[in-house]
C-alpha cells in the first residue's frame, strides 16, 4: 500500500506518467506530426460516416434524456451533449463501422476512437491549439500501446483492447491536454485503468463500438478527477493486483517504459482501406488481386481457399452472419464480397449484403486454414474456377506500416465518408485544416466544420 499512496513513490506507472506529463510539442518528430495529421483526418471521416447509424440514434436519445448541460459537439448531428456524453457518442461513432485506424505493433489497438473523441470534447471546454491536440494524441498512443505490451495475454483472455487499453490511452491523452503534472498524470492513469472494460463476446453487436465510446468517456472523467486531486494507485499497471497481472495470464511490466523517449508509437499507426476487422485485410487484398488479375466470374467459382494467420480464424470465424455488424467478423463474407464486388467498404458490410443469397452462396465456397508461420498482415489465397486454379500471396496488407495508405488515399477515404454528411465544401475545408493542424490556433475551428 505504501507505493500506492506515497507522493515520492518510484514506480513504472509513475515513470511513464512523468515522461508523458513532461512532453512538449517540440518533442514530436516530423514523422509523429505527420501521423497525427493523418490520424485526425481519417478518424473524423469514420465518425461522420457512422453518425446517422440507427444505433447512434438510440445512444443519443438516451444521453439527451439523462445527460448534463450541452458543452461538446456530436460530429455530424448538429447538437451538443455533456462533457462526458459527447465523447461516448463520438467514440462509438468512430469505431462503429470498424473503419478506424489500427496499431499493430505488438498490440492490436484502435487508438484514435477513444483518444480523439476524448480530446475533441475537452477542446470545447477551453481553447486548444492544433499542436497541443497533436501532442496529447501522441501521448495517448504511448500509454495505450505500452500498457497493452505489459499484458501480453490480454487479448487472448477475451478482453476487447479498444475498451480496456483505450481507457488508459484516453486518460493519458486527456491528462496531457489538461496539463497535468507527473503526480496527477499518475492518478489519471490509475483512474482510467480501474474503469477499463470491454468483452470480445460482444463482437458483432452494438456493444463492440460502445466500448470505444466508454473508453473515451472514462478517459475524460479520469483526467478531470485527477486535475482536482482525486487519487489512485501509483502502480496501477505493474502492481500485484495491477492491470498487467489481472488482465493477462502473463505480465511484462518492464514493457511499460522500455525504450521510453525513442520513436513515438503513433509513427507506426495503420489505417484501413476496408471497413472491417484489420485481420481480414490481407485476405481481402488477396481475393481482390485475384479477381482483377484473372477476371474471375463469381458464378464460375468452385472454391476459395485461404491460408491465414491463426488469429484471423479465432476473431473472424462467423460462418453465416445475419447482420452487417456480424459480417465484419466473417472471413467467409469478406472473401465473398471481395470477389463479387472487388471492394470491402461500408456498403459490403450492410445488413442487405449480409443477407444477399448470391453472397451467401459464395461464402459457402470459402475454406480457411491457419498457418502459424504467417504474420498477422499476410495471407495466401487461391480461387478454383473454370477448371483452373489461381493463387496469390499478400506479404503485407494495405494500410499497414509496411504497406501504408498514401496521404492521397487517406484524404479520398475521408472525403467519401464526410461529404454525404457535411457537403463537399465543408469536407474539403476540414481536410485542409487537418493537414495544417500544427498551425490551427483553436481546434474548435475544425470541430465547427464537422459538427
Amino acid at each position: 500500500m505504501e507505493q500506492n499512496l506515497k507522493p515520492d513513490a518510484v514506480t513504472l506507472t509513475k515513470a511513464l506518467a512523468a515522461h508523458l506529463a513532461a512532453a512538449r510539442p517540440a518533442d514530436l518528430t516530423p514523422a509523429a506530426r505527420h501521423a497525427a495529421r493523418r490520424g485526425v483526418l481519417d478518424w473524423v471521416g469514420c465518425a461522420l460516416a457512422a453518425s446517422a447509424h440507427p444505433e447512434i440514434d438510440i445512444l443519443v436519445a438516451v444521453l439527451q434524456e439523462t445527460g448534463g448541460r450541452p458543452q461538446a459537439s456530436v460530429l455530424g448531428r448538429g447538437l451538443k451533449l455533456g462533457l462526458l456524453d459527447a465523447p461516448l457518442a463520438n467514440g462509438q461513432m468512430g469505431h462503429l463501422l470498424d473503419f478506424d485506424d489500427t496499431h499493430m505493433g505488438g498490440v492490436v489497438l484502435h487508438t484514435s476512437s477513444p483518444v480523439l473523441a476524448a480530446l475533441f470534447a475537452l477542446a470545447e471546454r477551453k481553447p486548444v491549439s492544433g499542436e497541443a491536440l497533436m501532442l496529447a494524441y501522441a501521448v495517448g498512443f504511448e500509454a495505450g500501446v505500452r500498457a497493452g505490451r505489459s499484458a501480453p495475454g490480454h487479448h487472448q483472455g477475451g478482453w476487447h483492447l479498444t475498451g480496456t487499453l483505450g481507457s488508459i490511452a484516453a486518460g493519458a491523452a486527456s491528462g496531457r491536454l489538461l496539463g497535468l503534472d507527473a503526480q496527477r498524470m499518475t492518478y489519471a492513469l490509475g483512474i482510467a485503468a480501474t474503469q477499463a472494460g470491454g468483452m470480445q463476446q460482444n463482437r458483432g453487436t452494438m456493444c463492440k463500438s460502445f466500448h470505444a465510446g466508454k473508453a473515451a468517456q472514462n478517459g475524460v472523467l479520469a483526467a478531470l478527477l485527477a486535475e482536482r486531486g482525486f487519487d489512485s494507485s501509483q502502480e496501477i499497471i505493474e502492481g500485484k493486483r495491477g492491470f498487467a497481472r489481472i488482465y493477462s495470464d502473463v505480465a511484462a511490466p518492464q514493457a511499460l517504459t522500455a525504450d521510453l523517449g525513442g520513436a513515438w508509437l503513433i509513427e507506426t499507426n495503420g489505417h484501413k482501406p476496408h471497413a472491417c476487422g484489420v485481420v481480414l485485410h490481407p485476405l481481402i487484398d488477396a481475393v481482390i488481386a485475384l479477381r482483377n488479375r484473372a477476371r474471375i466470374d463469381p458464378a464460375s467459382v468452385d472454391a476459395i481457399e485461404l491460408r491465414l494467420h491463426p488469429l484471423v480464424l479465432t476473431i473472424t470465424g462467423v460462418t453465416e452472419p445475419t447482420s452487417g455488424l456480424q459480417s465484419k467478423f466473417s472471413l467467409r463474407h469478406s472473401a465473398a464480397v471481395a470477389l463479387a464486388d472487388g471492394a470491402a467498404g461500408i456498403a459490403q458490410y450492410s445488413d442487405a449484403r449480409a443477407a444477399d443469397p448470391a453472397i451467401a452462396a459464395l461464402r459457402r465456397k470459402v475454406t480457411a486454414v491457419a498457418d502459424e508461420t504467417l504474420r498477422k498482415d499476410e495471407a495466401h489465397a487461391a480461387i478454383v474456377a473454370g477448371g483452373g486454379r489461381h493463387a496469390v500471396h499478400v506479404a503485407h496488407a494495405s494500410g499497414t506500416t509496411d504497406n501504408p495508405m498514401s496521404d492521397a488515399a487517406i484524404e479520398a477515404k475521408f472525403l467519401a465518408n464526410a461529404t454525404p454528411l457535411i457537403g463537399d465544401a465543408r469536407a474539403r475545408k476540414a481536410a485542409a485544416l487537418a493537414w495544417s493542424l500544427d498551425e490551427v490556433a483553436d481546434v474548435r475551428e475544425l470541430i465547427a466544420l464537422l459538427a
